[in-house]
């Protein structure tokens, strides 16, 4: 807008200058004009009057004289006009060539009275006394007169020029101030910017944060539930069954006898059903055992369910890790083969767990339907994501149509351990 408003006031302050350039010019040479048609009037009135003087007949001379009349009348014009604006300076010889004018045409006219015996008598001296120093005074005047006229032309040009000149400091002020005034916008909205980034960097750690926390959070709420299920239901049912068994043998030989059988199946049915509900929670044996027989019982007891082949490859080495490492590769792990067995129809599922120096890494191939990772995005994808990005790793899923499925991930090794020895540390010092 400012650059804008700037180059429209440009043009129209040089198109201001111009047209003054243009008019003072044009005024200049009409001027001109007139000054030099005044000089051509003076010149051709001396050579009338010459032949007026030597005319030979009364009738030559009145044609003359006729001639000298039209001259006079176009002088005193030419005059008119160019006196309609004078400066200062011409005033003072405008008004001495006028004099000196109109005194010659006195005398001319006077002359054109004589008869032909003063003309015969009086024409050499006034021509050599009169006519020819009035007319070198007023031609002295003229070039006085265009002398001036040229040095307002002088004038009006430098002051054109001064014009320009202040245009051009004004342009360069505008611009500079437009660009100082644009440069101090841009770091405005670069700071403003910069803010919103810190911002949305914070918000992002605040939801990183929180996700965190929610998911340590269902980690304990399933440990806790998995231990209720199998320390107090599982007990109270494994209580139930063996006193339905010691009554059976008590009772035994009477009708009470099928409908302690009938308890006695029910109680082991639930106890099953409350011990796989477990298991499938959260399994006891990743706290108590590790990671790799956790890892080997899920793919046994999905092979059990689906009769679908899962093979598991670890290191022996994984079961080492700190316990949000061991959990999110088991929950990476159950989810990708779930999705196999139930979404793909893989026939076969293998699993590999590598722990190299700094990393580990996990891998989940399927020989089944395969999809579109472009299309599909489902909420157990997402929960996978954000296990592992929680955890500073990185985490890609290959698949086409017909071709099978591969997650892999790779998760930060020192830097976690890091971390968790930290925390620990934190809590010793508590």
């Amino acid at each position: 807008m400012c650059v804008a408003g700037a180059g429209i006031g440009t043009l129209l302050s040089l198109q201001q200058v111009r047209s003054t350039e243009a008019r003072e010019r044009k005024e200049f040479l009409e001027r001109l004009k007139s000054l030099d048609q005044i000089r051509s009037q003076i010149y051709l009135s001396g050579t009338y009057a010459r032949d007026f003087l030597l005319s030979p007949d009364a009738e030559t001379a009145k044609t003359q004289a006729a001639h000298l009349a039209g001259l006079e009348r176009e002088t005193h014009r030419a005059l008119e006009a160019y006196g309609h604006e004078l400066d200062a300076e011409e005033r003072e010889p405008f008004l001495a060539l006028r004099n000196e004018i109109d005194a010659y045409w006195r005398v001319m006219d006077a002359t054109l009275g004589w008869s032909p015996q003063q003309r015969e008598r009086l024409r050499f001296s006034f021509f050599y006394n009169e006519l020819v120093p009035r007319r070198t005074a007023m031609l002295q005047i003229a070039d006085r007169i265009a002398s001036v006229n040229e040095r307002g032309l002088t004038r009006s040009e430098a002051q054109s020029a001064a014009s320009a000149d202040r245009l051009q400091r004004s342009l360069i002020l505008t611009f500079g101030l437009t660009l100082a005034g644009g440069l101090v916008l841009a770091l405005i909205t670069i700071g403003f910017i910069l803010r919103l980034e810190r911002e949305l960097d914070r918000r992002r750690a605040d939801l990183q944060e929180l996700s965190t926390l929610l998911l340590r959070a269902q980690e304990n709420e399933r440990r806790s539930l998995a231990r209720e299920l199998h320390d107090e239901v599982g007990q109270s049912l494994s209580a139930i069954l063996m006193e339905t068994e010691g009554a059976e043998y008590a009772a035994r030989g009477a009708n009470v006898a099928e409908h302690l059988e009938s308890i006695r199946r029910l109680a082991e049915r639930t106890l099953n059903q409350v011990r796989d509900l477990a298991l499938l929670l959260r399994p006891s044996m990743l706290d108590d055992l590790g990671l790799t027989p956790a890892l080997n019982w899920h793919a046994r007891e999905t092979s059990k369910r689906t009769g679908r082949n899962v093979v598991v490859t670890a290191d022996e080495e994984i079961d080492s890790l700190p316990d949000e490492h061991r959990t999110c590769i088991y929950r990476l792990v159950q989810e990708a083969v779930n999705n196999a067995v139930r979404h793909a129809n893989a026939r076969t599922v293998e699993v590999a767990v590598r722990k190299e120096h700094e990393k580990v890494s996990v891998t989940v191939q399927d020989d089944g339907a395969g999809f579109d990772t472009r299309f599909t995005r489902g909420l157990g994808l997402l929960g996978m994501e954000e296990r592992v990005r929680r955890l500073g790793g990185r985490l890609k899923i290959t698949s086409e149509p017909g071709r099978g499925t591969a997650v892999h991930a790779t998760l930060p090794v020192v830097e976690l351990e890091h971390r968790n020895g930290h925390e620990a540390d934190t809590h010793l010092v508590s």
